[in-house]
C-alpha cells in the first residue's frame, strides 16, 4: 500500500510504504481467465512500515509506531481486524470484484498482469468510500491524500 500527502504543509510528512504481513489467498488459475476464482483476506493488524519518502527529516522508529498507532485506530482493527477481497471477473488485464473493509463493501478493478510465474494486481482505493477520514496534522495543513494505492505480488510455483 502506498499513501500520499496533500496540503500546504504536505513537505514536512512522509510518503509511506505500508506493507501487510498477514494476509492469505486462494486463487485458483483457469485456462480461461473469466473461469478462474481469487479471495484474498488481509489481517489489519499486521501493518508494517516499509518505507517513508520525503519530508524535512527521515522517518524515526518512534515516528514509525506513531503512524502504525494511528492507522490501527482509524481503521478500527480491533472492531474490523479483516479486509476481504472477493474476485468475481478475472479478464487477461484486469481483476474486478469487491473490497471489504471497516464492514463496508464497495467495487475494485485491479490491473492484472503475469510475468512468468509472477502475478501483479494493482489499484487504488478512496478511504473516503470506507467511511475513513484521511489522517490529518497541523489542523489540516498536512494530510494523507484520500487516494490509497495498493498493490501485490504473488509467485506462483
Amino acid at each position: 500500500m502506498r499513501t500520499s500527502r496533500e496540503g500546504v504543509a504536505a513537505r514536512v510528512g512522509h510518503d509511506l510504504t505500508i506493507e501487510m504481513t498477514g494476509w492469505s489467498g486462494r486463487l485458483r488459475v483457469e485456462l480461461d481467465p473469466a473461469a478462474s476464482q481469487l479471495t484474498v483476506t488481509v489481517d489489519m493488524g499486521s501493518m508494517h512500515i516499509v518505507e517513508g519518502t520525503g519530508g524535512l527529516a527521515a522517518l524515526s522508529d518512534r515516528e514509525k509506531r506513531e503512524i502504525l498507532r494511528n492507522a490501527r485506530r482509524i481503521l478500527s482493527v480491533d472492531r474490523y481486524p479483516e479486509a476481504t477481497f472477493v474476485a468475481d471477473k478475472i479478464t487477461d488485464d484486469a481483476v474486478d470484484g469487491t473490497l471489504s473493509l471497516l464492514g463496508r463493501s464497495r467495487p475494485l478493478r485491479l490491473a492484472y498482469r503475469i510475468d512468468g510465474r509472477r502475478h501483479r494486481v494493482r489499484g487504488t482505493i478512496r478511504q473516503s468510500d470506507y467511511g475513513i477520514a484521511p489522517f490529518r496534522a497541523f489542523f489540516g495543513a498536512l494530510k494523507l491524500a484520500d487516494a490509497v494505492r495498493i498493490e501485490a505480488e504473488l509467485d506462483i510455483s
